[in-house]
């Protein structure tokens, strides 16, 4: 006898052992040594990671893709695995010794602070896989791979081996976005940029003459940074600019500096903005840089690597610059201490014109959380440029294709315009640079140092002393290569050869960037081939109100959670209902305390069915049925496992679970079960149309776990175990079995049938909601000029008619009477006659009223979105919000006008 209730967490453990225990998701099971592969990277999560709801979103998607083709027959591997995670792992250790009152990481040396990294990785690291698990991920979890697994760090060292002896990698002095706390270079991915209430600090520069006297004219710039005016090296305006027309190759004195500084006419200057007059810091600032480098503006670093003020020894600082005395005392101040004592300065010498409050943007860690800098240093850069090209060609030819299409501009707009690739790192944790220096400077690049040692050998003719990089890679470098490093490569694998390239990469439209961007270069660079067909961007999931969801706001919805309160199937199945293309997602408790009722309702249904005898025969064959009831309930099966392959199949994931919930919760168990309860229940019935009756039911529940298991894996595991314990043999699992084939399953007179009888039922059920025809009432029902295929329906289904549409009585008439509503059924006319019952003209006036409100409301609605300062200022979630409750009211004008067009008739 089945449970009385589902209960999510016994089963989930149950069913997830007897997967294990089954090997059901290994890749190059022997009797699919045949099969079509089929096969998916994951996007390997940060080894320090926890589960959070980006990760539930992409590894559902996953899921549903790699179950639904394991269904299929296909051989199909889903590569697991976890990113070493260089800056946040090293920064959870160091957090660590620092709580234990252990020495930091200086202090213990490289070695044995690698020594620690490892031991957490082993002892804590991973959590996230576990969590994995817990939402069903049928990964091949025998393959699991880290980034620095020997393998891929063989790989790695051999990519930047190869590109440097190609000319695509070297070492070069630009800016980069330095994380002071750190002391290292981050990505862009890594920068959060913050909204700060600042200040406009307008300063005015001395104009000089050739020889460098002050002519008494000042040109003004304005800054949100003072401490960096110590580093400039000009001033632009615009071209066009009359104002500063005439000062256009003139100099300035550099206060507090004394260095004199050209006066450069460049685009990049707005006219309309502040003065129109910009200082130029070329190694403060990325857009100053560009305009240094049109102009041969050298850059001056004026900070260190803690970011304070670096002058004295700063030979670049000091070349051409004679700073007074007060400009020497700034030496050695924290950047935001030395902002003030600029100001101050500057107010001091009377070249203070004004200051401005002002909100803007600034860059901060999202790890360290302080201010990062654009920040110039010397670091290995990849030339992408080249490999760019290939990528971009890939998907003009479509070798690659991306979904939603939309998707594809982004890409090519950022590969068309793309800069080198910074790819080092002031780390400790991660893949070491593979180059050694010798002691003039020289520079060996090798994947070992024996390697480097020869290379320095033949060079200098005798063996010399070499040291090497301390940097490690960025991050993005291994995992670009993840496709296929995973696989064995540089080796050619049966592996490889097999399940490269790729069918399908799943991840964030967040990081096209980042990680796409770079294994298509990477991929077609190293192997010659596009790593993957399809790349499926999924957008962000948002709190219920559409907000971001960040730990400052306290908005996090944890998945944990909510696989704790209502089960992985009910999370799943909810982020696939909700997972419409180009739209993000908003993720609530109550949503998916919903689907957790789906699940409720679906094990309700199969202990009915146990209850009434609903138990599968072998010997069942569906096509043979003669019950018009069970032929319909087979057509509509036929017609949800077409409707959900193929939703599927164009990564419509919404779509699939919206024709899977449709049929599972309105045509199985509202309709077929209710129609066929007489049958199962009733007194004097045919045994065989009860016997027919009862294998149908237990078969499409069988149908049911198929078509849901891509979705609620657990769930449909567990039913499919114990329905299956009624067959003469056991049967494996259902991870393992095959997709439903029910096209053959179509009988049409059922469906005309037993469809018009649905329709007609649903269309007087609505019509007596939309009039308030009290809900204990019954009424009469009159088809209208109804031919004799209706009559004999209406015959063969009176007693359930009467029943489920709460009829007093139903007639027949060649014309519909009077003060009744009219229905119009697959071509029939009924009529509902109301008079006694309901206030028809009242009920028409209340319906008029109630659409001039929602007329009102979409108006209204509609005023606001057509404003183009509202969507300028609004917040995202709230203009999302407004066009919602528009598309709300649009849908209830809908329904009361057909509500006032069926009265209209009466």
């Amino acid at each position: 006898m089945m449970d009385k209730t589902f209960d999510p967490a016994a089963v989930e453990a149950r069913v997830s052992a007897a997967w294990e225990e089954g090997q059901a998701f290994r890749a190059g099971r022997p009797e699919r040594a045949g099969a079509e592969p089929f096969s998916i990277v994951i996007p390997p999560p940060n080894v320090t990671g926890s589960l959070h709801m980006g990760h539930a979103l992409n590894n559902t998607i996953q899921d549903i893709l790699v179950r639904f083709e394991r269904m299929r027959g296909k051989d199909v591997l889903w590569q697991p695995g976890t990113d070493h995670a260089g800056i946040a792992t090293q920064m959870v250790v160091e957090r660590r010794l620092m709580e234990t009152q252990q020495p930091g990481r200086r202090e213990l040396g490289r070695e044995e602070f690698l020594r620690r990294v490892w031991a957490w990785k082993e002892e804590s690291g991973g959590t996230i896989i576990g969590q994995l698990k817990r939402l069903g991920a049928s990964c091949d979890w025998s393959r699991e791979r880290f980034t620095m697994d020997e393998g891929l760090s063989r790989a790695v060292l051999k990519t930047f081996v190869d590109l440097h002896a190609q000319g695509l990698i070297y070492r070069d002095k630009r800016l980069v976005n330095w994380d002071p706390k750190f002391q290292t270079a981050i990505s862009d991915l890594e920068v959060q940029q913050i909204e700060v209430k600042g200040h406009l600090w307008h300063f005015d520069y001395p104009v000089v003459d050739e020889a460098g006297a002050e002519t008494g004219a000042v040109i003004t710039v304005a800054t949100t940074r003072p401490e960096t005016m110590l580093g400039d090296t000009a001033v632009a305006v615009h071209p066009d600019d009359e104002r500063y027309r005439d000062l256009v190759g003139k100099r300035v004195r550099l206060p507090l500096i004394n260095r004199l500084i050209p006066i450069v006419a460049d685009a990049y200057s707005d006219p309309e903005k502040g003065t129109g007059a910009v200082k130029i810091t070329p190694a403060h600032d990325f857009n100053d840089f560009e305009v240094g480098r049109r102009n041969g503006c050298r850059p001056i670093n004026v900070l260190d690597a803690e970011a304070r003020i670096q002058i004295a020894g700063n030979a670049d600082f000091l070349a051409e610059s004679q700073p007074d005395a007060d400009a020497l005392a700034l030496d050695g101040l924290d950047r935001f201490e030395a902002r003030k004592r600029v100001v101050a300065l500057m107010e001091e010498r009377g070249l203070l014109r004004a200051v401005e409050p002002n909100t803007h943007a600034v860059p901060h860690g999202d790890r360290s959380g302080v201010v990062i800098e654009p920040y110039l240093t010397d670091q290995w850069y990849v030339n992408v440029k080249p490999l760019a090209e290939r990528a971009l060609q890939a998907v003009r030819d479509g070798q690659t294709k991306f979904v939603p299409e939309n998707y594809e501009k982004i890409f090519f707009q950022w590969l068309e315009n793309i800069e080198p690739w910074c790819v080092s790192r002031q780390l400790w944790w991660g893949h070491q640079i593979p180059v050694w220096y010798d002691a003039e400077g020289g520079i060996f690049v090798a994947e070992s140092e024996a390697d480097a040692v020869a290379q320095a050998t033949a060079k200098h003719g005798r063996e010399v002393a070499l040291t090497r990089d301390p940097d490690v890679l960025d991050t993005w470098f291994s995992s670009a290569l993840w496709p296929f490093s995973t696989l064995g490569w540089p080796d050619k694998t049966p592996e490889l050869a097999r399940f490269y390239p790729t069918n399908t990469l799943v991840t964030g439209k967040d990081i096209i960037f980042f990680w796409v961007a770079r294994m298509m270069m990477m991929g077609l660079h190293l192997t010659d081939q596009a790593p993957f067909e399809t790349v499926y961007l999924h957008t962000l999931v948002r709190d219920e109100k559409g907000a971001k969801m960040s730990k400052s706001k306290g908005n996090v919805v944890d998945p944990v959670d909510l696989i704790d309160r209502f089960g992985a199937d009910a999370l799943r199945f909810t982020l696939a209902a909700l997972a419409a293309p180009g739209r993000d997602i908003k993720l609530g408790p109550q949503r998916v305390e919903g689907y957790r009722n789906f699940a409720t309702k679906l094990w309700n249904a199969a202990r009915f069915a146990e209850m009434n005898g609903c138990e599968l025969k072998a010997d069942f064959r569906p096509e043979a049925v003669r019950e018009t009831l069970n032929a319909w309930a087979l057509t509509e099966a036929a017609k949800a496992v077409a409707e959900v392959a193929q939703a599927i199949t164009v990564y419509r994931f919404n779509d699939a679970a919206a024709a899977a919930y449709r049929f599972v919760w309105n045509v199985f168990c509202d309709w077929y079960l209710e129609l066929a309860k007489p049958v199962l229940q009733g007194e004097g019935v045919d045994p065989a149309a009860r016997a027919e009756t009862q294998a149908t039911v237990a078969f499409l529940l069988d149908q049911i776990a198929k078509l849901l298991h891509p979705f609620m894996p657990f769930l449909t595991e567990e039913l499919w175990a114990i329905k299956g314990q009624a067959l003469p043999t056991p049967r494996g699992l259902l991870a393992l079995e095959s997709w439903p084939e029910l096209s053959a399953y179509q009988n049409a007179q059922a469906e005309a049938e037993i469809g018009w009888l649905v329709d007609l039922i649903s269309e007087i059920r609505s019509a007596r909601s939309e009039t308030n025809v009290p809900a204990g009432a019954q009424v009469p029902l009159v088809l209208v000029a109804a031919d004799a295929s209706v009559r004999a329906r209406v015959e063969r289904w009176s007693e359930t008619l009467t029943r489920l549409a709460r009829l007093s009585e139903i007639g027949f008439a060649e014309t519909a009477p009077k003060n009744a509503v009219q229905l119009l059924v697959r071509g029939s006319v009924a009529a509902l006659p109301l008079e006694g019952i309901v206030d028809l003209a009242a009920e028409v006036a209340r319906l008029k009223k109630e659409a001039g409100k929602a007329t009102a409301e979409i108006s209204k609605i509609e005023g606001k979105l057509g404003n183009a300062d509202f969507l300028a200022r609004a917040p995202e979630e709230v203009v999302d919000e407004q066009r919602e409750r528009r598309d709300a009211e649009a849908a209830r004008l809908a329904k009361i006008e057909e509500a006032l067009a069926r009265l209209s008739d009466a």
